[in-house]
């Protein structure tokens, strides 16, 4: 192999290790938005697992709240269609 024929290998060589240091070096700065990406991630789910707790509370006073109508307006009918009683005295 002539002494051109090597420096053209080498050139190759250092080449390739650039490219590649250059691309694994661009894998840390995905790896860091990632980690914030995850984060923020995980912070939102919080909240909304939160809010979807809070919503299926208010949803079962409701619920509860709807019962008791029910309750009183069936009393309400029942008074309204008992006979009247007469006053005394």
């Amino acid at each position: 192999m002539s002494l051109t024929q090597q420096h053209k290998k080498t050139a190759q060589m250092i080449g390739v290790a650039l490219v590649a240091a250059v691309g694994l070096g661009g894998c840390a700065t995905y790896k860091d938005d990632f980690a914030r990406i995850d984060t923020r991630l995980d912070s939102l789910d919080t909240r909304v697992q939160g809010a979807a707790q809070s919503a299926e509370s208010a949803n079962q006073s409701a619920t509860q709240a709807n019962q008791r109508l029910d309750q009183m307006e069936r009393r309400v009918q029942q008074l309204e269609t008992a006979p009247r009683r007469t006053p005394r005295g």
